[in-house]
């Protein structure tokens, strides 16, 4: 049995992109996704190829690496709904709306 992780990890990535769009740093990632001359594209970009990489993890079975490229997935995702100007509690709340 897999132990719980608490989800409030979302949140607290989200709360970190936020903080990176409001307040760049050239030393983080997340900033430099946010600001880069491509603008939209590039976090767009990072969104297509890591579900590529998903895919293929997934596809050939790789329990670690599809474990890996899903958390690549997911957080370049939320950096493409900060640059799109989505808030997160928006997507929850369409989430919630549907299980419904």
């Amino acid at each position: 049995m897999k132990s719980t992780v608490d989800p409030a990890v979302i949140a607290t990535i989200w709360s970190v992109i936020v903080e990176r769009a409001k307040t760049p740093s050239p030393e983080s990632y997340t900033s430099r996704l946010l600001s880069d001359d491509k603008g939209i594209d590039k976090v767009l970009e990072k969104v297509g190829e890591e579900s590529i990489e998903f895919i293929i993890a997934a596809k050939n079975g790789v329990q670690e690496r599809t474990i890996q490229e899903a958390s690549d997935l997911i957080f370049h995702l939320l950096v493409a709904l900060r640059a799109a100007d989505i808030d997160l509690a928006d997507v929850m709340q369409e989430l919630e709306r549907r299980r419904k």
